[in-house]
């Protein structure tokens, strides 16, 4: 590995910025509590509501690009940094199912290790989530972007959860994340393999 350092370190390494100074997001993250497919909270006692400085900034262009399309509407941010200990945590979690092709393998790094990518969704004003077809880590086809339309023309999505996914796609869009093509929650912030070769991982 190149530039590491333990998740401990984060506060003070100045490479980093806590969710708490970002506007406009309110913050639910999942393996911090059992509401994820393990069941049970994989943070604590550790602090991972952080993102790199660049994916911050980002993030805080994603909330003015969604306000000027739908003033009442927020981000949910769901997962942020990740650390690499978590990460193998989630591909044990999976091991010896078909269900691994979700996760990035831990020796090559999640961007969410590096603090470099989001899951999120849009909360409309009264702070319920949108409907997206699905929640987030449902690990389904219901949940690849790239299969939208076949979903939508045989009646498994709708139009407005496709309709809800790309209010979110543009907005991350003009902000410069990029998202995949099996998770409509996660986009990464910058080239994978740039950040993977220049962005330090958290252990």
């Amino acid at each position: 590995m190149k530039h590491t350092m333990a998740s401990e370190d984060i506060a003070a390494s100045g490479q980093f910025r806590h969710l708490s100074t970002i506007a406009g997001i309110a913050v639910d993250l999942r393996y911090a509590s059992a509401d994820n497919f393990v069941g049970r909270d994989l943070y604590s006692p550790h602090d991972c509501a952080w993102l790199h400085n660049d994916a911050a900034a980002a993030l805080e262009r994603v909330v003015a690009s969604l306000a000027s399309r739908q003033p009442t509407y927020g981000i949910l941010v769901l997962d942020a940094l990740r650390p690499q200990r978590v990460q193998q945590q989630l591909w044990d979690a999976l091991d010896g199912t078909d269900l691994q092709m979700y996760l990035a393998h831990p020796q090559r790094g999640s961007i969410h290790s590096f603090g470099m990518a989001l899951d999120l969704t849009i909360v409309d004003a009264h702070g319920a989530e949108l409907d997206m077809g699905t929640g987030f880590d449902d690990l389904t086809e219901r949940s690849h972007p790239a299969l939208e339309p076949a979903l939508l023309a045989r009646g498994a999505l709708t139009v407005q959860q496709v309709a809800n996914r790309q209010l979110l796609r543009d907005a991350m869009a003009q902000a410069g994340f990029h998202g995949i093509s099996t998770e409509w929650w996660h986009y990464d912030c910058g080239d994978r393999d740039v950040v993977r070769e220049r962005y330090w991982r958290v252990l």
